[in-house]
């Protein structure tokens, strides 16, 4: 089945946005390849490594914000 990496990425960084910690935190529970995508677009810093959670970017936590605004709340 093909899908659009680009919905599924918005997606992902909208759901990153549910699971904010320490201000700019969030679990990375997700595909790596997302996750991979992410970060080479500036949204997220590198998330490879043993630590559970990714740090977000200034522009991430505002995108994040966004998105899921627009893809979660009425």
């Amino acid at each position: 089945m093909e899908h659009n990496e680009q919905k599924i990425d918005e997606a992902v960084l909208a759901l990153l946005y549910l699971t904010l910690h320490d201000d700019n935190r969030a679990w990375k529970s997700f595909d790596w390849d997302v996750l991979g995508r992410l970060h080479e677009k500036g949204f997220i810093g590198n998330p490879v490594g043993k630590v559970k959670s990714v740090a977000l970017t200034e522009e991430g936590l505002q995108e994040s914000e966004r998105l899921f605004r627009q893809l979660f709340c009425d």
